[in-house]
């Protein structure tokens, strides 16, 4: 494959084939490869070089593929065990029903940011934001934003796999992304707060037959104190290399051990403190369950960005920023606000955004650690369309209608929004 460039033209081709198929309702890991094949050949390569296009962007993502099955262990025992659960229940009690709105978007926030994917934390929230919305009177569109938008603020500083995407890309440390999105995720937080607020009364309103349907028996979960261990003992280990630097403590700063061995660490610990370590194979069979569809999307994703690194759609984008004058630092965010939507998920997005524009980002000036950022904060505006499984899943979770769904978009965009402007002006223009 060396010395072969793909034309920009057969990249964009590839890219628009790929997602008017799942669109269309095709696999989306088939939909990529399709994308990738077809972009390859129309874009001047043979059958043998297009092979090699999509080998070598399947190789490049191995490193978050590994990293994100790891992670399955410690996302087995707090979706299994009752632990992300217990800690949402324990966060909307103590707010109480004055403060719902933001007890329901802090809970699903911090139940993504310690390692449960978005789609789920939303689940296990669902019943809880149902009950409370019947009781105060809160429409559904409210709750569902309350749920999205703050399990968007927690998926930006977790340890979920598109923040392992957006590290891997950049050749950063897991803990350092998970840092620098702090601040952006709070002001997530806080809109989601301020528009859920404003949209409580609007809409269709929680029925006494919602609250039937979503009834969760309790009696199993872990006390709260067992079930915060794991996601404690995740946070400081990833943390110990970052705080070592920032206090000049060298025993600390010298501490680096990946994120695929410390999650894993932090699953076991927290299990055995539930005093479920009979239960390490199933829980971990059940995480490595649920990130197989990830996985899947991630190589497909890692295919059809083969086809973009090895095309000059990079430089032509490049080019036309330089022509219209616009500074390179947009390139970050547009490039994660444009192939999370073309794919529906956050975390192909950032997969897309770092393989196909990274190079470009960087040669535009741009740092590894506010590239990042501004990729993953971008991929958060508009990820929630129906070609994806997310819109979908939530919608069943607050038994909403396709239509109704589709009315929460553009909300979730402004909350999205937010935390990808305040990651661009603080790391593009001050930091």
């Amino acid at each position: 494959m060396e010395g072969l460039t793909i034309s920009w033209i057969g990249a964009l081709a590839g890219l628009a084939i790929a997602i008017i198929l799942i669109l269309r309702k095709l696999n989306p890991v088939y939909a990529l490869f399709l994308g990738a094949i077809v972009g390859a050949l129309l874009g001047g390569a043979n059958l043998e070089q297009t092979i090699s296009v999509l080998i070598s962007g399947t190789q490049s993502v191995m490193g978050t593929v590994i990293r994100v099955l790891a992670a399955g262990v410690l996302a087995g025992v707090m979706m299994e065990s009752g632990a992300a659960e217990t800690i949402a229940q324990a966060i909307v009690k103590k707010f109480g029903g004055s403060k719902a709105i933001l007890a329901l978007a802090l809970a699903t926030m911090i139940i993504t940011a310690v390692g449960v994917f978005i789609p789920v934390a939303v689940l296990i929230v669902a019943p809880i934001a149902l009950s409370v919305g019947n009781k105060m009177g809160i429409s559904k569109l409210a709750l569902l934003l309350a749920l999205s938008g703050g399990g968007k603020a927690g998926n930006i500083i977790s340890p979920n796999p598109n923040t392992i995407a957006a590290a891997r890309g950049f050749n950063l440390d897991l803990s350092h992304v998970m840092l620098a999105g702090v601040v952006p995720a709070i002001c997530g937080l806080i809109m989601t707060v301020l528009v859920a607020s404003m949209l409580k009364n609007k809409g269709v309103k929680v029925s006494e037959q919602d609250i039937m349907d979503s009834d969760v028996d309790t009696s199993k979960y872990p006390a709260l104190g067992r079930a915060i261990v794991a996601p404690v003992v995740a946070v400081i280990l990833l943390m110990i290399n970052p705080i070592g630097s920032i206090s000049g403590i060298e025993a600390l700063s010298s501490f680096k051990v990946d994120a695929m061995y410390i999650l894993p660490i932090a699953g076991i610990v927290g299990m055995l403190a539930m005093g479920q370590g009979r239960n390490i194979l199933k829980y971990s069979a059940s995480g490595l369950n649920k990130m197989t569809a990830t996985v899947l999307i991630l190589i497909g994703a890692g295919g059809i960005a083969g086809l973009i690194s090895a095309s000059n759609l990079s430089a032509q984008v490049v080019g036309l920023i330089e022509a219209s004058g616009v500074s390179g630092t947009f390139l970050a965010p547009l490039a994660g606000i444009l192939m999370a939507a073309a794919t529906a998920s956050t975390s192909t997005g950032v997969i897309l955004a770092t393989g196909s524009f990274g190079e470009a980002i960087l040669n535009m000036g741009t740092a590894p650690l506010a590239a990042a950022v501004m990729v993953h904060t971008g991929a958060t505006v508009i990820d929630s369309l129906p070609q994806g499984n997310y819109f979908h899943v939530t919608a069943d979770s607050m038994k909403m209608s396709i239509k109704q769904r589709m009315g929460l978009i553009p909300y979730e965009a402004i909350v999205g929004g937010t935390m990808a402007i305040v990651a661009t002006i603080l790391y593009g223009f001050i930091l």
